[in-house]
Parts: structure tokens; sequence; C-alpha cells
């Protein structure tokens, strides 16, 4: 890595997929929940089904849909998948599981970008949707996904009742969306990526190919949208072959394999950690139990992979061992490279250990890859009725989807189906019970005894509710013996991972002659340097554009301080360090959206400025026995979907027209810090936003204090002004956010709190430690934002100045966020992100022109943990602290001042775009102009 200066261009354009057709179906009340297609269906198939129908269409290639989250396991068995004869299996489609092991935004980009190094662009693939279902049971076109059907409404918002069970943070959502720090350092980007209102959805995806013809269909993770599929379009359900299914566990995990043996020793069923409340369901499934339901019980013939033969096939040492010693191609170097971060992270070091009892601490198996061996395996053995295949031993059982507890027919408010059901099936039948509302559901625990409930249990049952499945039990072992991979899969798998044949083309680094990662710093030579300052943001657009703002101001009025080190150190950086950016990943963005702060840094040339992650949990919503899992009883607030984390994560489909930053969030660790062991090199750690604080603090000189901007939940803040020197080393404190007045807040997802803002909403607890302290507060409240948000007025003095880059990529972004809100109700919030920017220009405040003027005001955060009042300011006159507060600016000469700033070529991005980057990384460096 070297450092370097270099001259700006004009940023390209990105690649935008063609809009797909809609379709609505309706169906009356909440018959539609129960899938009327499955009522009459789901007793017809039998093993002894026709040769004749098996064989109808032998010598075709066969049509496979993948409908997968985008975990490490997931990506294993696309290349798996993929590395197959295409003559005999075709991936025709490709669809993302959006309320499992990933968000959105960063899965269907990491497909994509696998897709493109594997030259299988013309794949399609779909994500997400704007369409939800109706109280009276109308299904809208295009249902996301993004909530388990149980909890859809008609909003991309809701809450996690299942998917808190997945960790938000390290080992969990952050690692799998930018693949432990992998995915941006190693995979090529092409031409395609999300964007908004453009990008296919999952259902318009599923519905082109399954109609197109007979289809096999794959599900390596939650059953939303497959089940959403079938509840609308049941006149395409016979043109679906065959479901394969990795997920659920059937049977005890015993150490003999005998769970009826007296005494035995038996570990749970399913995987779920901390298992104490639900021991019986594996994560596939009790993200979504009711879709799961749903296809097991369509009629279609199900075959199920499931914990009771993933837990037989871990990645031992001689695995690991071996898939190191060969990495023939670009897709076993990727594959890799992931399992051994994850490796190298696991937790206590158990990452190889083959057990049968499900622990606390889980092991690494094979789950979602060895499935689409399985599946590889009997679709090519054809011709018997009983799975015979290579990988797996299978048996036929009788078993269900558990989707409520017993006793059935109660109303305790945690089933949505029980409100106001006419139907037997709600009322008294398999759904009408409790059901899970989170991870520690008091319902669910019971002192010194397993876990009561059962959602997402596949359960070997009889009786009408019992449907007969073909099951895999166990890995078959190596018919060689003496062969350290002492299961038939794991050649197979190593095999076809280092097959030549249909590899992929190119890495990031061999896509490009001449790529080289260049570490770019400022050089401000002998010029007077400004107060430290600190940025703590959300990631939402708006604070992206204020990011910019803030890079272009002029090193005497705000010290973004460059570094001493050459090369990329974290570690090093924090022992320099008087400025930073902190982010805040529980408001607008998810975690892995830190990448983005890197690139928008890199394109200005501030590789120097350290960037410190933040908690993922607002105050009090971590679990206080497992911190790693939480509640989302705020952050629901925040639609997952259009105008939500989907658009926020991929900065509206922009994110790519960025140059590729050489640092990105890692996964890189060490024992110092905690870790389980040092990984290769733990130098590169990503450090935590208080680390970044504590290194402020340290290093400012004698008498200086810090300036601190906010534009996002006061989550960090409030940990900051916990710590012992905040009060000595703050100067001021600036928030954008709050709402003071008698106009409506913004808070359109939570209708019954009408005067709250989100930054506080996010939050309120950590907004009352903020308000409640001591220090000098300056608030932004959204009145006056609401002054300054014209996209017009912006957009035309953008459009009449001799544009930098980074007024290109502002001009661009406004122009896509005006143009969605005209387009789509779901982006009517847009101007709330221009108004974000407000702040960063106040804390300039070095134009008379603004013409601001201030208010002292008595206010007080409302944060007593009722929805409707949380985050909310109130004007109190006893117990209120007095605020300065912003009352009124000149709009007009906000305007031009906001854009002179951004058009001024000082300090202007030293690389303009992703295009400018690929023009460098193209062509000779002796024949760069």
């Amino acid at each position: 890595m070297k450092i370097e200066q270099l001259s700006y261009e004009k940023m390209g354009s990105i690649f935008v997929a063609p809009e797909r057709g809609r379709l609505m179906v309706r169906v009356s009340g909440l018959v539609v929940l129960i899938g009327v297609l499955g009522a009459l269906a789901h007793f017809n198939f039998s093993p002894n089904r026709s040769a004749e129908a098996r064989n109808q269409f032998k010598d075709r290639p066969r049509r496979i849909l993948m409908d997968m989250d985008v975990d490490m396991d997931d990506f294993f068995g696309i290349f798996y998948l993929l590395k197959q004869n295409t003559s005999e299996f075709n991936l025709q489609a490709i669809t993302i599981s959006s309320n499992g092991w990933c968000n959105s935004g960063h899965g269907i980009n990491h497909v994509y970008d696998i897709l493109f190094m594997m030259g299988r662009d013309d794949i399609p693939v779909g994500v997400g949707g704007e369409g939800g279902i109706l109280p009276n049971g109308t299904i809208l076109p295009n249902v996301g996904g993004y909530l388990p059907i149980i909890d859809q409404g008609t909003s991309t918002a809701g809450g996690c009742r299942y998917r808190q069970a997945i960790p938000v943070g390290a080992q969990g959502l952050l690692d799998v969306d930018t693949m432990y720090g992998l995915r941006k350092g190693f995979l090529p980007q092409g031409s395609r990526g999300y964007s908004p209102l453009e990008q296919p959805t999952a259902q318009q995806v599923m519905i082109n190919a399954i109609s197109a013809g007979p289809i096999t269909v794959f599900l390596l993770g939650t059953h939303t949208n497959f089940a959403i599929f079938l509840m609308t379009n049941p006149q395409l359900k016979k043109n679906v072959e065959h479901v394969y299914v990795m997920g659920g566990g059937i049977r005890p995990q015993c150490k003999s394999n005998n769970s009826s043996k007296p005494g035995e020793e038996c570990g749970n069923i399913g995987n779920l950690f901390p298992a104490d409340s639900n021991p019986y369901a594996e994560f596939n499934i009790f993200e979504d139990p009711f879709a799961a339901y749903e296809v097991l019980h369509s009629g279609i013939p199900v075959t199920v992979i499931p914990l009771d033969a993933t837990n037989t096939i871990p990645v031992t040492e001689s695995v690991f061992k071996a898939f190191e010693q060969k990495q023939n191609t670009y897709e076993a170097q990727y594959s890799f490279k992931a399992l051994k971060m994850a490796h190298d992270t696991w937790p206590d070091n158990h990452f190889h250990e083959e057990t049968k009892m499900a622990t606390l601490v889980q092991n690494f198996f094979m789950w979602d890859y060895f499935m689409v061996g399985v599946a590889v395996s009997i679709m090519r053995n054809s011709s018997n009725d009983n799975g015979e295949n290579e990988f797996a031993t299978m048996e036929y059982m009788n078993i269900t989807v558990v989707t409520s507890n017993e006793p059935y027919g109660t109303s305790d408010g945690s089933n949505p189906f029980n409100k106001g059901s006419t139907t037997s099936k709600f009322k008294n039948g398999v759904h009408s019970g409790h059901v899970q509302t989170r991870v520690q559901d008091p319902f669910c625990l019971e002192k010194n005894k397993k876990g009561r409930c059962k959602d997402g249990y596949t359960m070997e049952v009889t009786g009408p509710d019992a449907v007969y499945v073909l099951v895999a039990t166990e890995a078959k072992r190596n018919q060689d013996a003496n062969s350290s991979l002492d299961r038939e899969f794991y050649k197979s798998f190593l095999d076809v991972m280092n097959c030549p044949e249909q590899s992929g083309w190119f890495n990031i680094s061999t896509q490009f002659p001449y790529y080289e990662e260049i570490f770019y710093k400022p050089d401000f030579g002998t010029r007077k340097k400004g107060k430290p300052f600190v940025f703590d943001m959300d990631m939402s657009t708006g604070d992206f554009i204020a990011l910019l703002y803030l890079l272009k101001l002029p090193i005497e009025q705000i010290d973004l301080k460059q570094l001493s080190p050459l090369k990329y150190m974290a570690e090093e950086w924090l022992m320099f360090s008087q400025s930073g950016i902190l982010v805040s990943p529980n408001g607008w963005a998810s975690a892995a959206t830190i990448d983005i702060v890197y690139d928008v840094l890199h394109m200005m040339g501030r590789d120097d400025l350290p960037i410190g992650l933040g908690d993922v949990f607002a105050i009090g919503q971590a679990e206080p026995t497992f911190p790693s899992l939480g509640d989302c009883k705020y952050k629901k607030a925040i639609p997952l979907g259009g105008g939500g984390l989907l658009d926020s994560d991929t900065l509206y489909g922009l994110s790519r027209d960025l140059p590729r930053s050489p640092r990105r969030h890692t996964a890189e660790n060490s024992v110092k810090f905690g870790a389980p062991s040092d990984t290769n090199n733990p130098e590169l750690r990503q450090p935590l936003a208080l680390e970044v604080w504590k290194s402020i603090v340290d290093s400012i000189d004698p008498g200086s204090k810090v300036t601190y901007l906010t534009s996002g939940p006061l989550t960090n803040l409030a940990q900051v002004i916990s710590s012992k020197t905040a009060s000595s080393v703050i100067q001021d404190i600036y928030i954008v956010g709050g709402h003071v007045g008698y106009e409506k807040g913004n808070l359109f997802t939570v209708p019954s709190n009408e005067f709250a803002e989100f930054n506080m909403f996010l939050d309120p607890l950590a907004a009352k430690v903020v308000m409640d302290s001591e220090l000098n507060v300056t608030l932004i409240p959204l009145g006056v934002q609401r002054t300054v948000s014209s996209f017009d007025c912006v957009l035309q003095r953008l459009e009449h100045k001799n544009q930098t880059p980074e007024a290109a990529f502002t001009q661009n972004l406004l122009s896509r966020l005006s143009q969605l809100q005209q387009k789509n109700d779901r982006y009517h919030h847009m101007i709330t992100f221009l108004g974000e920017v407000l702040g960063a220009v106040v804390l300039a405040g070095d134009d008379p022109l603004l013409n601001q003027t201030f208010q002292l005001m008595p206010l007080k955060i409302l944060a007593d943990g009722n929805v409707k009042k949380d985050g909310q300011v109130v004007i109190d006159e006893k117990q209120g602290r007095l605020v300065k507060v912003l009352r009124s600016l000149n709009a007009t000469a906000y305007y031009d001042h906001f854009v002179n700033v951004l058009s001024n070529q000082i300090q202007s991005a030293r690389i303009g775009s992703f295009a400018v980057q690929k023009r460098i990384w193209s062509t000779p460096p002796n024949r760069l102009l």
C-alpha cells in the first residue's frame, strides 16, 4: 500500500435493472394466512409417484430456483451448484430471504458480485418488495418478506419477535453482511447492483422463473418468500416439481443415536442460542414458522435436510487443513478466506468439535451447502423414490411445523391470528396458541427445566396434521476408510470448489491489471488547525451529505486532523487521533454500512481519519444475559424496505459509484480485546466508538476541548457523557434532532406518537442522559430543519456550478431522493434527510449572512418506556434544563453557502468515483494524466 495524491474526475453512471410486472391477489379474511391452496392437497404425495411422471423431463437440465439469505454457507451452496454441469443443473434465479441472516441491501449486492465473478450475470436476482397484507386478508402485490407472515402488515416496518434470535453485530449480521471484512476486498464489482424502484422483487423473480416451466426450489433460509408465492399463485404450484429444505431439527441429538435408551444423555433438538426458552427450533424455520408450515403442507414433494443430518458433518480440522492446502479457484479462495475468519473468531475455539448435542456455543457445520450437495445427488439419481444419494442416509417421516404453543384457543395478546378470527383453525386449531414474542419470552421459561416454547419445531406427529416427507438423518461415511476426510461430502465439496471448469473469472485484484490499494492522506502543511471535532452519524443519507460538507470546511475551522502512520493500521491510529467519526448502527442503517463511510473518506482523500463503531442496540434493549441479542422496540420504526434500511445500506443504489477504500470493517481481532485468539492481522481490528473517543481525549493538547456534532440516535454520546472526563473535555454539543412545537413530528411509522422525532425516539434513554447533563447543548430541531429542506433550491444551485466530484455525487443523490419522493409514497419522507445537513452548517457558523437566531428553552425528554410518548421534547419550566435552540435562519443564504462549500475546489476529492478508480487500475502508471 502506498500514499499518493491523484486528481479527481467526474463520476460514472450505474446500471439499473428493468422493472417487472405487477400482480394482485385477494383472498377473503384471514383464511389467506392458512393457505387455502394446501387445504385439499397436502395429503396427495406418495413415495410411489409414477416413474413416468418423474422421467418426463429426464433429458432436460433440471431448472433450479434458490431462495436464500447470504450467510457463508449459502454462498458456498451457490458455488457448489454453479460449478455443476449446466446440461444437468441450471440455476434459473436467486431470491433473497429478507428476514434471515443478512440485511437485504448488503445481501443483494453480495450476490451480484458473486455472480459477476462466476460469469453468471444472466441469473436474475430478486429481493424485497413493498407489498403487504391488509387486515381483511388481502395480499398486496410484491410482499417483500421482511417480516414473518404472522406480523406482516401494510408496511415494511415492524417488530423482530423471531429475528431478534440472530445477533446484530459481531458473530451475526455485521460479519455476514461484510463477510468478515472480506467481501469488498476480494470480490470484483460488475455493472449490476441494487437500484430503488428498478430492482426486481423476490416475488417477481419467483413468478418469472416458476411460470417458465418445471422447476425445483431450494430453500436455504426462511420460507417467507416461497410461502407468499404459494398463497398468491396457486395456479403455478403445478410447475414446482420438488422442494429441498435446509432447516429444522426433528429428533433429539443423543450420543448413542438412540433417544429411547433409558438414561440416555441427549441435547437440544434445535440450535437457537440461548436455548433456555426454545430448545426445539432451528433458525431457518424459527424465523417464520407459519411460512414453513405453509410450504410443508402445500402438497408439493418436500425433502428436508435438518440439523439431525448437518450435525453429523462438522467442518473438522482435517477438512479445514485440506481446504487450506488447496484453493485452485477464486471461489475456493474466497470461501476459505471466509471460513478461516469464522474459524479464527469462533467463540471459545469450539469450531471443529463434533457433537450431536446442541450447546450454548455452537460448532461450525456444513449446513446449507450440504443440503445443496444432497439435493444434487438425489436429483442425479432420481430413478427411485427413496432419495438415494451419495452423501446422506434418508428416511421417510411424518412431520409438521409447530406454529404456536398449547393450550390452543387462548388469547394472551401474543398471537395476531387470534384477533377477530372466525375460523376454527385460528380459534382452536394448531395456530391458535401462544406465539413466542421474544428470545426470553416469560411464557417460554420454566425454572430448572427446558424451555416450553416450540415455535418452529419440525416435529414428528401422527394424524391429520402430519405430512409424509423424505428426511436426511446422517451424513454418509467416506467409502475410503483410510481417508482423513471421513465423510463422502467432504471430498466432493473440496473437489467441486477446486475444479477448473466453470470457475470464477477474476477477483478484484486480478480484474484490473494495475490494481493497487492506495492510502490517501492530506497535506495541510503549516496551516493553523481549528478545534478538535467528532461527528457522530447513523449513516442516513443526510449524514453522508453532511460528512462531505464537513470534509470541505477549512482546516482552520475544524481539525479533522491527519495522522502519522503511513499504512492502514487501525490500532496505531488510535494513538494519534485528535478528531474522528463515530457511527451509530441503531438508526437508519445497519452496522455494515460503515464501509460506505470508509469509501466516502477515501474519495475525499481522508483515509487518515479513524471511525469508531457504536453499539447496535439502544440503551436497555440488549438481552442482559446474552448481550449480542436484543429487542427492536425503537429500531422497528425504521422501514426495512424501500425508503428504509434497504436503501440506506446501499445509499439508494449509489454506494457502488464511490471508489473502493483500502479500509473497511473487518472481523480481525486479538486476545488483547477479548478474542479467543489473535487473527492473522489483528492490527486491522475495527475500533469501537468509545475507543476512538478515548484516543481523542488522550491526544488533544492541554487546555483544548472537543466539539461534538451528532445526527442520529444519541447512544454513543450518552456513553461518552457517562465517562469520567466528558465534562472537562467537551466544549459544545450540537444535536440534529428533536421536535419543539405543536406541529407533528416525523415518526410516520408510529402514528400513535405524534410529536416525536426519529433521532430522539430511536434511543430515548440516551437522549435523556444527554439532555440532563450540564454540558453546553445546541439543538437543531425538526421545525427549523424543515425550513431549509427544498430539493429544488439545492439542485438548481448545484446545476449552475462548476462541479467538484463531491458536488456531483451530492447532486446525483439528492436528485434520486427527489425523484423517488415524487414517484412512490414509500419515499414520502425523503425531505427529512436533506434537513439533517443543517447541523453541520450551524456548527461551522462562519457565514454572517445565515442570520441564525437562537433561544434558550427549558426542555425535557420523555423516556418512560411508553412508545406513544418516548422521544418527545417538551417545554417544562420547572423540570426542564435550559438548552440553546436554533429557531430560524436565512434559507436563501443557507442554500447558497452549502452549495458554494461543496463546489469549492479546495480540499476536493482525491478520486472522484469508482469509474475513475477503474480507469486508474486499467491504465499503466506512466500513461496516467
